[in-house]
């Protein structure tokens, strides 16, 4: 008895990114961080000019990185982290947002957008 597969060979296997996918990831991101770093008030604007911040994504998640220098930096960014969550969540629905202090200063806190709700109580 014949098995009929209805899938190709190469949609087994996982697909090669391009470089055209890959300029197009970098410039969501961009786009992404753009739109993001333009919405923030003055004081977050601040804030995140004193850190080095990015936008990545993985497989199907957004991640709005920041690294801070000091541990004073590290606590005011964790102080706006709901402001910040809220301005990202219109941007995108799906998203995380990882805080990492100083290196060997702690570990980094994370918490996705769709999360908020629990959060908003303590801001």
């Amino acid at each position: 008895m014949k098995r009929k597969h209805f899938f190709h060979e190469e949609d087994s296997h996982p697909v090669q990114l391009t470089s055209a996918d890959i300029m197009l990831r970098q410039q969501l991101e961009y786009s992404i961080s753009r739109y993001f770093y333009e919405g923030c008030d003055r004081n977050i604007q601040d804030l995140l000019s004193n850190c080095r911040w990015y936008v990545t994504t993985d497989v199907s998640t957004l991640t709005l990185v920041i690294e801070c220098p000091d541990q004073v930096t590290n606590w005011r960014v964790l102080q706006k982290l709901v402001t910040m969550a809220a301005l990202l969540q219109q941007i995108v629905s799906s998203a995380k947002i990882r805080v990492c202090p100083p290196k060997s200063q702690g570990m980094p806190f994370e918490m996705r957008v769709d999360e908020l709700s629990v959060y908003r109580d303590l801001a």
